[in-house]
């Protein structure tokens, strides 16, 4: 068995957390605000949100050079809550979402895996959720 480093990132937005947890779980949402960098997008996104249940997501430099498949299965889901997750390496997620008035705290709990450096994972998942804040709070 792999043990691997966990590496965990926050962030605090700004909108009640019913509407975290739509735009972070509705594929339309997903393709908006899923990338590290402006170069990159999300093409498509598919999520069965619930236990036993996939998520899927086509990342790609906008260029056309490079892109791979997001992909894992639901192990725990609670509504406005949890969210975990195992990716198809093994590597484990989770995902938790509280409620601070008209602000949500994200907090997101990572597997490192072995080829990038943590700082250079930690870099990317944070841009990614800041990426996320930025879509939310921009969009009513």
């Amino acid at each position: 068995m792999t043990i691997f480093e966990k590496i965990t990132i926050e962030t605090l937005i700004t909108a009640p957390i019913e509407k975290v947890w739509d735009f972070w779980n509705e594929p339309k949402h997903i393709t908006q605000w899923n990338a590290a960098s402006e170069d990159w997008h999300t093409p498509q996104a598919s999520n069965d949100l619930r236990p036993g249940g996939r998520l899927s997501s086509r990342m790609e430099a906008k260029d056309g050079s490079f892109g791979f498949d997001f992909e894992g299965t639901y192990t725990d889901v609670v509504p406005l809550s949890v969210i975990s997750y195992t990716l198809e390496d093994g590597r484990t997620v989770t995902i938790t979402f509280s409620s601070k008035g008209n602000q949500t705290l994200i907090k997101e709990s990572f597997d490192a895996e072995g080829t990038n450096s943590i700082e250079r994972q930690q870099a990317g998942w944070q841009a990614i959720l800041d990426n996320f804040k930025k879509y939310v709070e921009n969009n009513n």
